[in-house]
């Protein structure tokens, strides 16, 4: 499971509609499902659509503190497999076969490429709210230990009272958006060194 976090003024139903709206047509079928804590957006290829096999992913987003965590499932491929098996034995049988089997052979690959199209789209919604993995101006805060006072990152002692903040200065991973220390050397989100 592929797990990215985008900070700033967005929600998680921002990034459902966005998907609902790309993937509720030609296809693919979309179903949103909420609770108080999560939303999933289930994209699967229609069981009315004339070829191809069938693929399905879910993608959860779940609300962070200034903005939302997104998971997308490893993609199911055992029908488009099968479809593609499919295209290769008749094939192999008789290669005038693959004519007819060029639509198939399209969906197929359409739906092996769903995942990279749905973070293409979360790419945009994220872009279009001015949200990034970037921590968010509320979030670049540091809290004085010794008064409560929030302090500027990158500041080396307390406005207010003047103790030293010391190292524990907020940051994120630039290839997932997970808050880390500035210590780490491997995101425990994503595992990419930083």
């Amino acid at each position: 499971m592929a797990s990215k976090i985008f900070h700033g003024d967005i929600s998680p139903s921002d990034f459902a509609n966005a998907l609902v709206s790309r993937f509720n047509q030609n296809n693919y079928t979309t179903k949103v499902i909420s609770n108080d804590k999560q939303v999933f957006v289930q994209i699967t290829t229609s069981n009315y659509r004339s070829s191809g096999g069938h693929t399905s992913l879910t993608v959860s987003l779940t609300p962070v503190e200034d903005g939302v965590s997104i998971d997308v499932s490893k993609q199911n491929l055992f029908g488009v497999v099968a479809s593609l098996g499919q295209t290769a034995i008749s094939t192999l049988l008789n290669p005038v076969n693959l004519i007819t089997r060029l639509d198939d052979l399209a969906q197929d690959i359409e739906s092996i490429q769903l995942s990279d199209e749905i973070w293409m789209v979360i790419q945009q919604t994220a872009r279009g709210f001015n949200a990034s993995h970037q921590l968010s101006d509320r979030l670049r805060r540091l809290v004085c230990g010794y008064c409560g006072t929030a302090n500027i990152v990158g500041e080396s002692r307390c406005i207010a009272c003047g103790a030293p903040l010391g190292d524990e200065q907020p940051t994120t991973c630039r290839f997932c958006g997970y808050v880390i220390h500035t210590i780490d050397k491997i995101c425990p989100n994503c595992g990419k060194n930083l």
